[in-house]
């Protein structure tokens, strides 16, 4: 199937809109945390356990690109479902092993060097994020399956039903019990992401029968079968990727702990992170877009690219018509309940992502190619690129230079994403499209 631009659009703007209503969790709940006791406080340690469970989650999160390339028999679904529990097991067991008490000491303060009062905040904010890895992962392996289908707007009513959630945990607990907004936070996130998952349980259920009902018996012998070996070789990279790439935001977290000005900077990354996310989500759902449409036909390539570039343009104006205006004030001041001596580091910080959303476009869609053809091994590497320079430019920044902690974080955000996507465009040639499969 050849698509046009149009169809293009009505595809890609469900995934979009489940990604902007799930970016729209993390500015609400600083919202809300930022107007309980000891905000401060609060918001960095809600923005380190988020940070934790982002990192622990990470292995789990290209099930969702994984199923939509890999699944499309009853047999393919039967062997990548299995893998999918062992993932969400093992992330879980991860998860336990942190949260034993020796083990967390030593991360959170022997490494990290946390505020004392943030350290047991974060401590309680983990245990309730326990279910936040299975839910995360069983919920993208089922969102694989029916953007497979084709069935994108179903995504978007399954975050409807997360957000719903979310906001009557964050709202029932504010008016009705004294809780620390860390936690506040926490339960809000893990009891959406629950929900989510059971909706898109159901959702797929229709999509699972019609797997089993296409496949032929006869297809156990006449088709070339998918096993573990071939399933681990696929996603071993997009898996390493995946938590290269999410080590950004604890990486970024953790060292901003030993920068001037700590617990300014812990508290306003979290709220400045938020409301980057909100504007590159409309890129993250690229991913899955193109993916899914090159699979159709790679005919579909020069129209996806062009989408791409509008995309990204379109995003990161949006975000510079926030960063210059006083609109920043009104956002982070008004809304978001922040100090203005906290507002003027947060504005400081936001005028530095303008370019971010339109890279994370270019990302997506060059990781689309990549994957398409078979050479998840090279997102690998541009990923480990992109994170290293991450690295390298946050020491020189923050610990050289002595730049606050989240200005020297979100530069090198910058500098590390540039890199990555560079890298990527460079290999380009090497993208053989394997054309519709399945």
């Amino acid at each position: 199937m050849i698509r046009s631009t149009w169809s293009i659009f009505l595809f890609w703007l469900p995934l979009s809109v489940q990604w902007l209503m799930m970016a729209t969790e993390g500015p609400f709940l600083a919202a809300v945390i930022a107007r309980l006791a000891d905000p401060t406080v609060n918001l960095a340690a809600y923005g380190v356990a988020f940070a934790f469970a982002i990192l622990i989650e990470s292995p789990v999160i290209m099930l969702m690109s994984a199923s939509t390339a890999l699944v499309n028999n009853a047999q393919t679904h039967k062997k990548l479902r299995n893998f999918m529990h062992a993932m969400n097991a093992t992330a879980t067991g991860f998860l336990l092993i942190v949260l034993i008490p020796p083990v967390y000491n030593w991360l959170a303060v022997g490494l990290l060097g946390l505020p004392k009062e943030v350290t047991q905040l974060t401590y309680g904010a983990l245990w309730i994020l326990l279910p936040w890895p299975s839910a995360i992962g069983y919920r993208r392996f089922l969102h694989g399956l029916l953007i497979r289908a084709g069935h994108t707007r179903l995504l978007a009513y399954g975050t409807i039903f997360r957000l719903s959630a979310m906001v009557l945990t964050a709202l029932t607990l504010y008016s009705l019990m004294d809780v620390p907004g860390a936690w506040i936070g926490a339960a809000s996130l893990s009891f959406g992401v629950t929900v989510e998952a059971v909706v898109a349980h159901i959702m797929a259920t229709r999509t699972i029968k019609e797997l089993n009902a296409a496949s032929n018996p006869s297809d156990l012998y006449s088709e070339k079968q998918l096993d573990y070996r071939e399933i681990v070789q696929f996603y071993y990279p997009l898996a390493l990727t995946s938590f290269i790439s999410l080590t950004v935001q604890p990486l970024l977290t953790f060292l901003m702990g030993r920068t001037p000005a700590p617990l300014e900077s812990l508290a306003v990354f979290p709220v400045v992170h938020s409301l980057s996310f909100f504007f590159r989500s409309f890129g993250l759902s690229y991913q899955e877009v193109a993916l899914a449409v090159l699979e159709e036909n790679q005919k579909n390539f020069p129209k996806l690219a062009r989408f791409a570039v509008w995309l990204g343009l379109s995003t990161s104006i949006g975000i510079a018509l926030m960063a210059f205006t006083p609109l920043t004030v009104v956002w982070f001041e008004r809304i978001s309940g922040l100090s203005p001596d906290l507002t003027a580091l947060a504005t400081t910080s936001l005028k530095i992502l303008v370019p971010v959303p339109a890279l994370s476009v270019f990302l997506s869609f060059l990781r689309s190619l990549y994957i398409q053809s078979r050479l998840t091994h090279l997102i690998t590497t541009a990923t480990i690129v992109e994170v290293t320079t991450l690295a390298l430019l946050f020491i020189l920044l923050g610990w050289i230079f002595d730049l606050a902690g989240v200005v020297s974080a979100f530069s090198a955000f910058l500098g590390g994403r540039l890199a990555g996507v560079i890298y990527l465009l460079k290999d380009i040639r090497k993208c053989r499209f394997a054309g519709p499969s399945g």
